[in-house]
């Protein structure tokens, strides 16, 4: 379509003239777009919609849209290309893969910003209507793992055997192993699959030797989780989980730990070796399932739409990332002053990503 001065504002002629040189083909300005597009990490969600909220309050700019479309399922997305017509801004409850960017590489998404908000512990947790759980990291691999080792203790993997908590830990309840958790395009199964499944996995130290060896086949091992209806994929919703486990107290459910400090009124947090999620153990590292939170921005949409560069100095400012910032009060533990500095000025800056 023709685009001339007569049909458009020069501001519009300059949004479509930055989009298209080089960059995405012909872009009419009728469908450029005057609002931010972030998608992503239901577990950065409920933060990142608080900020839209201040953001949209405290400027002239139109509030951002956020949808929760979990961490891979956005990045996909965000690495489809560069145009209006792709979101400007991803949340990821896990740090871009490798792969990931080289696809963002080779679909123009050459300049990522890379921005870390802060830390979050994976809360595994049951209602309060039962007894609270006290499980390790490897009996969290026996129980939810597609194969495990042999009972017998014969060096070789066996289809998942076990049925109840008992069985894979005579401590632990006898009652049926029923968890409820997000599915593979969530960044918190990535991260839950990384740093529970794994953690527990590497326990057995001839299963962690197969690392060096066949790194692929060690990694499958470690990180597939049985399809026999122990593990229930429950969604991307963090909050239909903790409904879920309101209503069922013989299940547990696996989730970000905001979703947990949000509603310590229903459910309760499980003890991993001794340590509870709590604000203070996944601060201090002592928590075994904590995690970086990340957003992600196209450089190239900066300059075009309006309203990113003030959402990042949002963002990014003391007001919600500080040690009294009110991302705290939704479950966010800060980063240390030089790093929430360090990631400002990235932000400010707009400072391309390596991997």
């Amino acid at each position: 379509m023709l685009i001339t001065r007569s049909t458009l504002s020069m501001r519009n002629v300059v949004i479509a003239t930055a989009l298209s040189v080089g960059i995405v083909g012909s872009v009419t300005a009728q469908s450029a777009r005057d609002y931010i597009s972030i998608v992503g990490s239901s577990t950065v969600y409920p933060f990142a919609t608080v900020v839209v909220e201040q953001f949209g309050k405290s400027t002239s700019f139109k509030t951002p849209k956020v949808e929760s479309t979990g961490s891979g399922g956005g990045l996909k997305m965000f690495c489809a290309g560069v145009g209006v017509e792709t979101p400007d801004v991803t949340n990821a409850s896990r740090r871009i893969k490798s792969s990931e960017f080289e696809t963002c590489q080779k679909n123009g998404v050459k300049d990522v910003v890379e921005v870390k908000i802060g830390y979050d512990g994976i809360a595994i947790a049951n209602s309060k209507k039962a007894a609270p759980m006290e499980v390790t990291l490897r009996d969290i691999f026996l129980a939810l793992a597609k194969d495990v080792p042999d009972p017998s203790g014969a060096e070789k993997l066996v289809a998942n055997p076990y049925k109840t908590w008992k069985d894979v830990n005579p401590a632990l309840p006898d009652q049926a192993i029923e968890v409820m958790g997000p599915p593979p395009t969530s960044g918190t199964r990535d991260a839950f699959a990384e740093l529970g499944m794994e953690g527990g996995c590497k326990t057995f130290d001839w299963i962690k030797a197969m690392k060096k060896v066949d790194k692929k086949q060690y990694k499958s091992v470690c990180h597939t989780v049985r399809e026999d209806g122990a593990y229930v994929e429950a969604g991307e919703n963090d909050n239909l989980i903790v409904q879920k486990l309101d209503t069922n107290p013989a299940a547990l459910g696996v989730f970000g730990f905001s979703f947990l400090d949000q509603n310590r009124d229903k459910i309760q947090g499980s003890a991993i070796s001794g340590i509870k999620p709590e604000f203070e153990t996944i601060a201090d590292g002592s928590y075994p399932i904590s995690r970086p939170l990340y957003f992600y921005v196209k450089k190239a949409h900066a300059e075009v739409i309006p309203g990113i560069r003030e959402y990042l100095s949002e963002f990014t400012s003391e007001n919600p990332l500080g040690e009294e910032g009110y991302m705290s009060d939704l479950g966010l533990i800060p980063m240390p002053a030089e790093e929430r500095s360090k990631f400002a000025d990235d932000a400010k800056n707009l400072t391309a990503m390596s991997m």
